[in-house]
């Protein structure tokens, strides 16, 4: 059991420090910076014309967009202090128990779906893909050994109050 905790710490150092790491954490902070970029501009405008159901609809998914951008970058920026000597491992896993990498999904049938702006629906595709990545690599990373533990319990800590604890860690505040 020994070593194989210490191969996954390795393969998880190995990972974290790689260039498709690197690739992955630029395009993940890049999508943060584009859809804040959209949503606070071209979005915002497109969304005032919306017919009623696609507005009610843009609302929602662009809090879930966002959510889901916030989440991973979250992820993306452990990931970074535990591979810059910033953070132990141990508290990455720690912290990032209050990261949620799964769910935020849309519904692609809903009535007003396609009436969103099509570049709308482009950043919550790609978000969409990008977090189905992140959460392969987390589970590679993080979960080989936590398949033989008891199923999770559902965990109904407030998901804003835990982002924002994260943060405070992940960039040192008070």
């Amino acid at each position: 059991m020994g070593d194989m905790q210490k191969n996954t710490i390795q393969f998880a150092e190995r990972v974290t420090s790689s260039t498709s790491f690197k690739t992955l954490y630029a395009e993940g902070m890049g999508l943060v910076e584009e859809t804040a970029c959209y949503l606070d501009g071209t979005g915002r405008t497109a969304a005032k014309t919306l017919p009623r159901i696609a507005s009610v609809l843009y609302a929602a998914e662009s809090m879930r967009l966002t959510t889901r951008l916030m989440q991973m970058a979250s992820w993306l920026l452990l990931q970074r202090a535990v591979n810059n000597g910033e953070m132990t491992r141990e508290q990455v896993i720690a912290e990032k128990s209050k990261v949620r990498l799964d769910g935020f999904a849309c519904d692609r049938s809903a009535p007003g779906w396609d009436d969103l702006p099509e570049g709308f629906r482009d950043l919550v595709e790609r978000s969409l893909r990008l977090q189905a990545r992140v959460a392969l690599l987390d589970k590679e990373i993080y979960h080989r050994k936590a398949t033989q533990k008891a199923p999770d319990t559902p965990d109904n800590e407030n998901s804003v109050k835990a982002q924002i604890s994260l943060l405070h860690t992940a960039f040192g505040g008070e």
